[in-house]
């Protein structure tokens, strides 16, 4: 009888499972494992809507593993301590994960891998790892020379080309769960207030959680991605599937998504792929480029002279720009921790060449409020918008933020959703209040400058300071 220990990070599903998979195959007993790592949750707040996510996919991650037989083991504590300890009090032979693409991840597994071969009562153990956040990783999709792809449109289509059916078969469980360790006595689930956190507003935002939620999110959005490529750039529409925070932490597998996508046939699930071999794209970036976590992936932007502008950035934040566009966008995102994903271009734009603010002052607020935080994701989104990335728009071109509003806002319905103080503004105006004369802003019950903002910076001056920034390097 041999012995493993599945140790679930981003990948809180009991299906379709690349470790779980691997595992259940090689060995008699399969014990499984999630540690609430506090080398991460120290640095959070008190009231963290991810933590309170993560919890919930946790418990009917053990609902299911016990149907079928186990349990889901949960720790708190660091994982580099916890999993080899636990490893040897389980007399595991070897460790199985799916693998992470974050530097910091890539160093936390070496040490774990380290200390389970330095272990006393299981010096043969070993970390196996797999790829099962993706559908193609590291050097599986290269140029014909063997270099990494920078730029996406040929990097989808080799993609393509590589693709097979077998990348996209899913990796069952549940036909070998015999092999699942049973539970063992005196094990629980902790609660929110045991990890040190504070409930959060997540039930009221009405996101549904766990595996459960995320296959329900899913069959919504199959109803109606036709209409994908049409509708995804409206905020005000329900055009995208929502699904970005069940894929960052895997209550739902990239392969399900994927094969859908690809069997589809239609405009919409084609433009769906294309958005999923964006997230592949963005993952082989970082870990090629590891780099890009804090410099510039074009290094010569690494020159560029930011301003410091502390009231800037913070007017950015709390959404009282003054652009109406910008500031539901900032408002959602405090409101739901969520942002529709045309405004985190439009709103990034804004921060770095309208504010003239470094991209990584902005990339830092999008990971401390996002539920779907992804590093590499995140990282190629604000790269993007700010030009200094792979593939990023050219740096000439700069989003104007009322354009950008009249044209996927055009009757203000978000606008208003998220900044009632302009629910009555006419739509003439609704993307430029500041051009109301004194008269109809009474007539709105808004006075521009105090009830909401004035802009605080001219956009066509903001634009020519970015050129001339820009063309200094």
């Amino acid at each position: 009888m041999t012995t493993a220990l599945v140790w679930f990070r981003r990948d809180l599903r009991s299906n379709d499972h690349a470790a779980l998979h691997h595992a259940l195959l090689a060995h008699t007993r399969v014990h499984c494992v999630f540690v609430f790592d506090t080398a991460i949750l120290d640095l959070l707040p008190r009231r963290d809507r991810r933590v309170e996510f993560i919890l919930r996919a946790v418990e009917e991650l053990d609902a299911a593993l016990r149907t079928m037989g186990g349990q889901l083991l949960v720790r708190h504590g660091d994982p580099r301590h916890e999993i080899p300890r636990l490893a040897a009090e389980l007399g595991a032979r070897a460790v199985y994960a799916n693998r992470d693409y974050e530097p910091a991840a890539i160093a936390r597994d070496a040490e774990v891998d380290r200390r389970l071969h330095d272990g006393k009562p299981s010096a043969d153990a070993c970390l196996l790892d797999f790829k099962d956040q993706v559908i193609f990783e590291r050097d599986e999709v290269m140029t014909q020379g063997g270099t990494p792809f920078s730029v996406f449109t040929p990097y989808k289509n080799a993609w393509l080309k590589h693709l097979t059916p077998a990348d996209l078969d899913p990796l069952p469980v549940e036909p070998h769960a015999a092999q699942l360790a049973p539970p063992i006595d005196g094990e629980r689930l902790p609660t929110l207030a045991e990890l040190g956190f504070e409930a959060t507003d997540l039930p009221a935002l009405r996101l549904p959680t766990g595996m459960g939620g995320a296959q329900a999110l899913f069959r919504d959005f199959v109803e109606r991605i036709d209409d994908y490529a049409t509708a995804r750039d409206f905020p005000a529409v329900k055009g995208c599937s929502y699904l970005s925070p069940h894929l960052r932490f895997g209550t739902i597998s990239i392969r399900q998504l994927a094969a859908h996508a690809h069997g589809h046939g239609g405009r919409g699930a084609q433009t769906w792929l294309s958005e999923l071999i964006w997230r592949d794209f963005y993952h082989a970036i970082l870990w090629h480029h590891p780099r890009v976590v804090t410099q510039c992936f074009k290094p010569e932007f690494d020159t560029l002279r930011w301003d410091d502008a502390p009231d800037l950035l913070a007017a950015w934040r709390e959404g009282r720009t003054g652009y109406p566009l910008v500031d539901a966008a900032m408002r959602q995102l405090l409101h739901a921790g969520w942002m529709h994903n045309r405004l985190r271009m439009i709103t990034a734009s804004f921060l770095s060449k309208d504010l003239g603010l470094d991209w990584r002052l902005g990339e830092a607020w999008f990971a401390e409020k996002l539920l779907d935080f992804d590093l590499a994701a995140n990282n190629g989104g604000w790269q993007w918008a700010a030009s200094t990335g792979c593939d990023a728009q050219p740096w000439f071109r700069i989003f104007n933020p009322v354009t950008q509003s009249e044209r996927f806002d055009p009757e203000g319905r978000f606008i208003r959703r998220y900044l009632p103080e302009l629910a009555n503004v006419p739509v003439k105006f609704i993307h430029a209040p500041w051009t109301m004369d004194a008269a109809r802003q009474a007539a709105c019950g808004v006075v521009i400058g105090r009830d909401y903002p004035m802009p605080v910076v001219d956009h066509s001056l903001a634009r020519n300071r970015t050129l001339e920034r820009y063309k200094a390097v």
